[in-house]
């Protein structure tokens, strides 16, 4: 999220998180001028790859930060540093049909949630899906998030997931608009799949 009216949309609907992309690389990288918008009752998360724990400690200051979400190579040593910091931690991991699951189990300690997304080159937002019959091979009990390839035309398989552990779905690239706009009317859809009813938004 990087446009300030379309957050100030987003954030009348029912959601629990919004992410902020601190990756140059990505067309989806925040720009400054974005501040303190978000109402406290949803979690404003900082989206990483591969950043030193000062320049992410810094945006944390910066943007009232409160979860911190790493998509790249981060040590369990820099997840344990940001959680001791008092920070949710969210490390994602990119999945494909020969992933070993054993790689989590550093960070099982030092971590909030998993989140699963589809294995890239480039660090998520491809739009594409991986086979979440590989969920069922996921052998610890640490709640994840799902993320890569979901969309209108999946949200309610996505739905039917029998996992306790299964505990948020991550709406990105096939809700946009743009890399980084979301399209609130897409978004408002989905969110009345996810909680059977039609959502009007916030006053």
């Amino acid at each position: 999220m990087r446009d300030l009216e379309n957050i100030q949309q987003l954030v009348r609907l029912p959601i629990d998180y919004i992410g902020f992309i601190f990756y140059a690389k990505s067309p989806r990288f925040v720009q400054d001028g974005i501040r303190k918008a978000i109402p406290e009752n949803i979690k404003k998360v900082g989206v990483f790859v591969n950043e030193t724990y000062p320049a992410i400690i810094d945006k944390v200051d910066t943007y009232g930060i409160t979860c911190i979400q790493l998509h790249g190579n981060e040590t369990a040593e820099l997840c344990a540093s940001l959680k001791q910091a008092g920070l949710e931690i969210i490390k994602a991991f990119g999945i494909d049909d020969a992933f070993d699951w054993s790689v989590l189990e550093k960070y099982l300690d030092h971590v909030d949630f998993f989140l699963f997304d589809t294995k890239s080159t480039q660090h998520g937002g491809t739009g594409q899906t991986f086979s979440w019959q590989q969920l069922r091979n996921y052998p610890y009990s640490k709640p994840y998030f799902l993320s890569g390839g979901l969309g209108l035309d999946n949200i309610e398989q996505a739905m039917t997931i029998e996992d306790d552990r299964l505990y948020a779905l991550d709406l990105n690239s096939k809700f946009e608009l743009e890399p980084g706009l979301k399209d609130i009317k897409t978004v408002t859809q989905a969110l009345s799949i996810i909680h059977h009813e039609q959502i009007s938004g916030r006053q």
